[in-house]
């Protein structure tokens, strides 16, 4: 790893260089993707500067360990060691996703759709949990979202919750969360204090940018219109402002109520049909063209159990990678980058080793 990253601080250098010169300026395309470039290759001599830095300072303490005296001061220097090494290691995961070459749909504005899954009242309350987690990620990220469609539930929490997420690197570290997430504890109606199992689906779409849109024919969508309403039934809305839209060829259906405009409505509608046709297209031109091993590695098949939140242990487990963290409750408040940025490597290797293996 050391060697590649060396290599990336000089083309760093270099397209320091380039971008000062009279000529690139003066050609926007070239700017641009310089640009890019030089914002990527930045965040990797800054995750570098910074793992060199703390290895800097771990060999400083565990030399004071050798030659310190002053037994406070010593109890101080073996009490940052710890911390050094966890953070040693976090800044080494980091640097490994970055070493991954972006791919062009990484920035992409990308659709997440979590849906209550086996579990009833207590699967709802869940995705509240996931949407609040997500959107603190999102926070710690500096990405933007924006509501799409959402049904409540009556206990609280949502039936499905449909948001839009943009910013730099989404989909890259957003796209490996789609399958069935699992929770397991102990719900706030059991009286006995038993531990139930209940599960929530996430899928997540990239929303079709001007070459992917899918031509949607006003002839073959079912338009209804009706009263939206709230949960429990009332209504939060008098007039007949939500949109149902169903693609009659292929069966899919969208709803949103959110906006109190039925054409605001009916445009968010439509966002989300062209995303999933777009997704479905994709996909299916994937399974044609590709192996069946390549067209698994990565698919995010959403019937495939991918998580466990175990509340009463405070572990976190993706059964994917055999990855176990004990501090859910700093995944819940959207800690995910541990998360996240393991799932980028690990599925990139397989696309190395499925790649690999098709050519031999």
């Amino acid at each position: 790893m050391d060697e590649q990253i060396r290599k990336l601080l000089k083309r760093f250098e270099k397209v320091e260089e380039l971008l000062g010169q009279a000529d690139v300026l003066a050609d926007q395309k070239q700017y641009r993707e310089l640009a890019q470039e030089h914002s990527y290759l930045s965040e990797i001599k800054e995750q570098w500067q910074q793992y060199e830095h703390l290895k800097r300072q771990l060999e400083e303490n565990q030399q004071l360990l050798k030659t310190e005296k002053d037994p406070e001061f010593l109890e101080i220097v073996r009490q940052e060691i710890p911390a050094l090494e966890a953070e040693i290691v976090a800044t080494h995961h980091r640097l490994e996703s970055l070493l991954i070459p972006p791919d062009p749909r990484d920035s992409r504005n990308t659709i997440l759709e979590i849906r209550a899954g086996t579990g009833g009242d207590e699967a709802a309350i869940f995705v509240g949990d996931c949407v609040r987690m997500y959107k603190q990620y999102a926070d710690k990220k500096g990405w933007k979202y924006e509501l799409l469609s959402c049904a409540e539930s009556e206990m609280g929490g949502f039936k499905e919750y449909v948001m839009v997420l943009s910013g730099h690197n989404v989909y890259r570290l957003m796209q490996y969360e789609a399958g069935t997430h699992r929770v397991q504890r102990v719900p706030k109606t059991e009286a006995q204090g038993r531990v139930h199992t209940s599960a929530v689906t996430v899928a997540v779409l990239l929303e079709p940018d001007e070459q992917e849109k899918v031509v949607l024919d006003e002839r073959e969508l079912k338009i209804d219109t009706y009263r939206a309403s709230g949960a429990g039934g009332q209504h939060v809305n008098v007039t007949d402002s939500a949109i149902r839209i169903t693609h009659l060829p292929t069966g899919t259906v969208v709803t949103c109520q959110e906006e109190r405009s039925q054409h605001k409505n009916k445009e968010k509608a439509m966002r989300l049909l062209s995303a999933k046709l777009a997704e479905e297209k994709r996909l299916k031109a994937e399974r044609e063209m590709a192996t069946l091993r390549s067209t698994q590695v990565g698919t995010g098949d959403r019937s495939e159990r991918i998580r466990t939140y175990n509340f009463p242990q405070n572990r976190v487990t993706d059964h994917r990678i055999d990855l176990t963290l004990y501090k859910l409750n700093f995944v819940m408040d959207g800690d995910l980058d541990e998360i996240t940025e393991s799932l980028v490597s690990y599925f990139h290797k397989e696309k190395l080793a499925s790649l690999s293996e098709g050519s031999n």
